[in-house]
């Protein structure tokens, strides 16, 4: 048998890394489609925006309560290189006066940062109008619900019905308004007094907000100040809204008030779990809606928003139709 000669050897070897390049090229390839899948999974058809110029929507939804992923989704958000500017898109009747405290804190620290556009949909009222106050612009559709200035504390009191079955609660406390209001007796007049004081404080604070923030005088205020919501068209005319509209006329704003470059995407950024936590009544809400029967719906929701007020703890700033203002 003849021995291969030079030749032969060196087509052999360019054959041979053809074929290593080929792989080589193929692995490379794979790489970059297993990253772009995994970037998918991570973070949807909108991962280009992650590294990309965009405007970030930030959705304040249901009952404010002020939790930690909320609070941490508005930090990351105010550190994000690519972020111009936030879209505040607010459709809430409010929630704990201290969790939209946190809200308005944590938007006033983005606003540092970055411009910010609250964008009223159907409401913002109460605790939600305290974090659209957060914001360098506020807008609002014509029909859109703003205000609700005032907060409230909520007990209930069970003491009528102990007494018809014939039972007593009994205590023994350091003083008389530990533990107070007690739902097993009727409140004391010290009692009451002591919760409208902490209610007035609360108040005279969202008063002075609202004062400082929409640059109102003292007559302005008065005006606006009696718990009342107001339409978007009303809100114009007593000075709690900027401007009527939706997120185009507030992406115009920023193109043309703070120079925020013409064209940016606008990218949703969501925590991991949703303001709106309303459990099987919401749920049951939407499946009556899904069938047509618009009033069990519309019931069922209502229990559902009065369902976790009452399992919200201390001062409340929430508006809803039906009596809890």
């Amino acid at each position: 048998m003849p021995l291969p000669s030079f030749a032969d050897y060196l087509a052999e070897r360019r054959l041979l890394r053809r074929r290593v390049s080929f792989w080589r090229l193929g692995a490379f390839a794979a790489l970059i489609v297993a990253l772009a899948a995994i970037g998918l999974r991570l973070y949807g058809p909108d991962a280009a925006l992650e590294f990309t110029p965009n405007i970030a929507r930030l959705s304040i939804e249901g009952l404010i309560t002020g939790d930690r992923e909320t609070l941490k989704l508005i930090e990351k958000v105010g550190k994000a290189q690519t972020v111009k500017a936030a879209l505040i898109s607010i459709d809430s009747p409010g929630g704990t006066t201290t969790g939209a405290e946190q809200v308005y804190e944590a938007i006033r620290r983005l606003s540092a940062k970055k411009p910010t556009v609250a964008v009223v949909r159907s409401i913002g009222a109460s605790g939600a109008y305290i974090a659209a106050l957060s914001a360098d612009q506020i807008v609002a559709l014509g029909n859109s619900l703003v205000g609700s200035i005032g907060v409230l504390i909520q007990y209930p009191n069970v003491a009528k019905m102990l007494d018809t079955i014939g039972v007593k609660v009994e205590d023994v406390k350091s003083s008389p308004l530990k533990a107070a209001p007690n739902p097993f007796e009727p409140p004391t007049p010290e009692a009451q007094a002591a919760l409208a004081a902490l209610v007035g404080d609360s108040f005279a604070w969202f008063k002075s907000l609202v004062k400082e923030r929409r640059n109102m005088s003292a007559e302005q205020l008065e005006k606006v100040a009696d718990g009342r919501v107001f339409t978007g068209r009303q809100g114009i005319d007593l000075h709690l809204i900027d401007r009527l509209g939706g997120e185009r006329e507030a992406i115009d704003w920023l193109e043309q008030e703070r120079n925020i470059p013409k064209g940016l995407a606008v990218r949703d950024w969501k925590s991991d779990r949703t303001l709106e936590q309303l459990g099987i009544l919401s749920w049951s809400a939407k499946a009556a809606g899904m069938l047509g029967l618009t009033g069990l719906s519309r019931m069922l929701e209502q229990a559902a928003n009065g369902a976790q007020l009452r399992m919200l703890g201390g001062l409340v700033s929430v508006w809803q139709a039906g009596g809890i203002d």
